[in-house]
């Protein structure tokens, strides 16, 4: 049994948990982040064919395995970082965080939307540092963006 807080790596038959709680995570974030560019069938689809597959992917759930977060290291950088909205405020974040950090010791790179202040406190909290700012010309959702970095001390 998983415990509360406990990360794994995700697994083929995960991909299904692992795409409903990005869809999730991104609906219950509201105006802090844009609208997305695909619809949810596409991202599940995405999710069973790139990300479980070519990624390392680290799932967090509760005792009855329903997915509470998820973690996508990419390479140097969090592709991907959700909590659900259930389930914020528990720590969860920062522990992926925390393990991310021990993944790549080397250091760190993401992307967050300037509208997610929310995202870019926690990051700043975490010790990451604002790299880049851009017009959002570069991805998806045509939406500003920041770029943060971490390396270790």
């Amino acid at each position: 049994m998983i415990l509360p807080g406990t990360s794994r790596r995700a697994e083929p038959v995960d991909a299904p948990a692992v795409a409903d709680l990005l869809i999730r995570s991104r609906r219950g974030a509201g105006d802090a982040i844009p609208p997305p560019a695909h619809s949810d069938d596409e991202v599940r689809g995405w999710v069973a064919t790139v990300v479980v597959p070519e990624r390392e992917v680290w799932l967090t759930e509760d005792p009855d395995g329903r997915a509470l977060a998820v973690l996508v290291l990419d390479d140097d950088g969090i592709d991907q970082l959700y909590v659900d909205p259930s389930a914020t405020g528990r720590g969860l974040g920062s522990r992926l965080v925390e393990l991310a950090k021990s993944r790549r010791p080397g250091g760190l790179q993401l992307w967050t939307f300037a509208s997610n202040v929310r995202a870019q406190r926690f990051y700043l909290r975490h010790g990451f540092i604002e790299a880049e700012t851009t017009d959002g010309s570069g991805n998806e959702e045509k939406a500003p963006d920041i770029r943060y970095v971490w390396k270790p001390a």
